[in-house]
């Protein structure tokens, strides 16, 4: 599934195609995707003006001139592709395509049909269902260590777990989870509770940096991502323990090799000479 850093990905490659852009024509191929589409929802569609957008977690949101905001979840095999000639005839599995007024065509792809699009009040985002119990952005001001020392207070449940819960933070997947722990030193079994302000400071601090790196390279390609322009994202060539099982650690200085385990039914990967348990 598109992480965090996919997912900003997409979305800063479709803003120059459609903000401040009129939808001349909705075209909606089906019911609908994971849920069915609103009513209407060509209609709704069809001549509103993109204002803005943004991304919360893993959801983009298109505020349109109607008042109301197009929500678009890519899901497991979502994509988004951009065709500046506006003649590329919808395929199989595109959905939805929308006809921009500057006579760009933009489809959304879903072969698995997991993603979701949905629309939703611009003045109340967070009414909606899937944004309601979302934590802070790990790259916005609420995300510190103070935050996550106090969310983390007495838990049990292992450290990588705490991380995936979007209740605590939101958008961070499991590729960048396992990433940010090793930059940190952290074993993914290790109790949330269990660690020190210093080891949360660092954690914070490899959590940002990772993400904001992985932005930079366009995001992680693994099977179906691609951006909106059609290219792959790199990051995936700087993984320094994600699908790298049994392979040497890179840490300098470190011998060991890293270990896949399963962790609520999610590969972890990990260094467990240089990620010691605590």
């Amino acid at each position: 599934m598109p992480e965090l850093p996919e997912v900003e990905t997409v979305m800063r490659g479709l803003m120059p195609a459609m903000e401040n852009r009129k939808i001349m024509r909705a075209d909606v191929r089906r019911e609908g995707l994971r849920w069915p589409f609103p009513p209407l929802f060509a209609n709704r569609l069809s001549g509103a003006r993109v204002e803005g957008m943004h991304r919360r977690a893993k959801f983009i949101l298109m505020a349109l001139d109607s008042g109301e905001s197009l929500l678009v979840h890519l899901g497991m095999s979502g994509k988004v592709t951009i065709d500046d000639s506006g003649v590329l005839a919808p395929g199989k599995h595109d959905h939805v395509v929308l006809d921009m007024e500057n006579g760009i065509r933009i489809l959304f792809n879903d072969p698995r049909r997991f993603g979701m699009l949905d629309l939703l009040d611009s003045q109340n985002p967070e009414a909606h269902k899937m944004l309601a119990t979302l934590g802070p952005e790990p790259l916005g001001n609420r995300f510190d260590a103070s935050y996550l020392e106090q969310k983390l207070k007495g838990r049990k449940s292992p450290i990588k777990s705490s991380l995936l819960d979007q209740r605590i933070i939101a958008g961070l997947g499991n590729i960048y989870v396992c990433e940010a722990l090793w930059r940190a030193g952290i074993n993914p079994l290790s109790s949330s509770g269990s660690l020190n302000p210093a080891q949360l400071s660092s954690l914070t601090g490899h959590i940002r940096n990772v993400l904001s790196e992985a932005i930079r390279a366009g995001g992680s390609s693994l099977k179906d991502y691609r951006q909106a322009n059609g290219e792959l994202g790199y990051f995936q060539h700087n993984f320094a323990v994600y699908g790298r099982e049994g392979e040497p650690c890179r840490k300098p200085g470190c011998l060991g090799k890293i270990a896949r385990i399963v962790q609520s039914g999610r590969s972890s990967f990990y260094c467990p000479t240089c990620q010691q348990q605590g």
